[in-house]
């Protein structure tokens, strides 16, 4: 995991040291950290990391605080975005989703599971506190899809299939889809790999992105 190269963005010193040394310690390399929206699109720009774990709400720039930095670094391929925020408010969660962030959760987030996020988050996943999920797939569920298209696919899927597929798309670990449907997570991991197979989809980023389509949760 020491390929991944993280910067931190937010603009309480404590947090920023706290966060540095549990990812450090999971063996995450930290690049860089930002203390306001100015520094922080400087620091991504120069930095160009594989993760930016980015605050909703801190000073400097226009305003828009993390959602502002993550729309003003859209351009840099490689670099993916992560909230980490005290909010669990749906329009935070909208605000820098829209802007080009690949997953939200909040601080209340064990270290474990923030390491796990940044990683599916780093391999181009996306990574939500579970609840948080369901403000994206209903902000952008567009109903593109025809009611009897996403029954059809549907219908490749046995009904276990469909309850972990509705959990992984709104963001649970594996660990957590085991603990909410009372399997082992090794199941977990069959049924995922199943309904990708099945959806012909290659990960759980694209995974979302089907589910938002056809506004199935």
């Amino acid at each position: 995991m020491t390929d991944i190269s993280v910067l931190i963005v937010d603009d309480h010193p404590l947090v920023r040291a706290g966060v540095r040394g549990e990812l450090e310690n999971a063996g995450l390399q930290v690049v860089g950290e930002a203390a306001d929206v100015d520094q922080a699109i400087a620091a991504v720009r120069a930095l160009q990391p594989d993760v930016v774990l980015l605050d909703v709400h801190m000073p400097g720039g226009g305003g828009g605080g993390g959602a502002e930095v993550a729309a003003a670094c859209q351009d840099l391929k490689n670099t993916r975005f992560l909230a980490l925020s005290v909010s669990d408010a749906a329009e935070d969660v909208v605000a820098v989703i829209r802007a080009g962030a690949r997953g939200y959760v909040t601080k209340s987030i064990a270290p474990k599971e923030l390491v796990e996020a940044i990683s599916r988050v780093a391999e181009g996943d996306a990574a939500f506190s579970p609840r948080l999920a369901g403000f994206v797939l209903d902000a952008f569920g567009t109903g593109q899809v025809a009611p009897a298209d996403a029954e059809d696919e549907l219908d490749l899927l046995s009904a276990r299939e469909q309850e972990v597929m509705r959990l992984i798309a709104r963001g649970y670990a594996y660990k957590e889809v085991a603990s909410e449907l009372f399997i082992s997570i090794k199941t977990v991991e069959t049924h995922v790999s199943a309904v990708l197979r099945k959806l012909q989809l290659s990960n759980r980023h694209e995974l979302t992105r089907w589910a938002t389509l056809r506004n199935i949760v």
